[in-house]
């Protein structure tokens, strides 16, 4: 019995990986048509036919403003463009702090890769399996994506809004315009809000989004202006 238990574990185990082998090499080429986070914002909202078309709005990156993988970088992650899926100086500090301040609300150190890696593959937790789920697909994107395509994915995927998913349906929405349009000050108010999409808004900035975006705005020249 414990052989065979034993062999069921094996052959799940493997599947499971040339399962995931398999979504990352497809997701190198293909546009991922949906996300677990998207299907369960979907599920809680009971979203209509406008909203799924909304989420499902793809632009290259080639098609996008420049100003957006800059203001992003900028924001959330100043060494996209050189580490490996993980900034480690980032997560150390982050540890730190939470252990001078337990109790009070949790900083992160995600990368732009591991958000993207959260973001296509995995469900929205803080729960140790998914954390490790995500260092799995970061380093598998890492390997087999370009910086180039992480970002694209990334700006086509991330939340940006209540039904608002990607840097297209944000610029029609916010600044009635495609994001091959949107200024350094729009892409860095967007930007601005990435932390907490559902809570702030680029059509009503308080007075903290405003001072986050002059902080982007000012350090945009700091993060490389192209990927490869």
């Amino acid at each position: 019995m414990l052989r065979f238990l034993w062999r069921i574990i094996k052959h799940l185990i493997l599947w499971t990986f040339l399962l995931s082998l398999l979504m990352v090499g497809v997701f190198r080429f293909v546009p991922p048509p949906v996300t677990p986070l998207m299907l369960l914002r979907c599920q809680e909202q009971w979203c209509n036919d406008e909203d799924l078309r909304l989420v499902k709005e793809w632009k290259p990156l080639e098609e996008i403003s420049p100003s957006f993988p800059v203001a992003v970088m900028t924001a959330e992650d100043q060494k996209f463009a050189t580490h490996f899926g993980f900034d480690w100086e980032a997560i150390q500090k982050a540890r730190k702090y939470n252990e001078r301040h337990k109790g009070i609300k949790v900083r992160g150190a995600s990368t732009i890769s591991q958000q993207t890696a959260k973001n296509v593959f995995l469900w929205p937790s803080r729960s140790w399996i998914r954390k490790g789920l995500e260092v799995y697909f970061t380093f598998l994107i890492e390997i087999c994506w370009s910086k180039h395509r992480i970002m694209e994915v990334y700006l086509n995927v991330a939340e940006m809004g209540d039904g608002i998913y990607g840097v297209e349906a944000a610029s029609r929405r916010y600044f009635r315009k495609p994001a091959s349009a949107v200024s350094n000050a729009e892409a860095a108010l967007v930007a601005a809000c990435l932390p907490g999409p559902l809570r702030w808004s680029p059509s009503r900035p308080t007075n903290y989004i405003r001072k986050r975006q002059g902080w982007i705005l000012r350090h945009m020249h700091q993060v490389p202006a192209r990927l490869d």
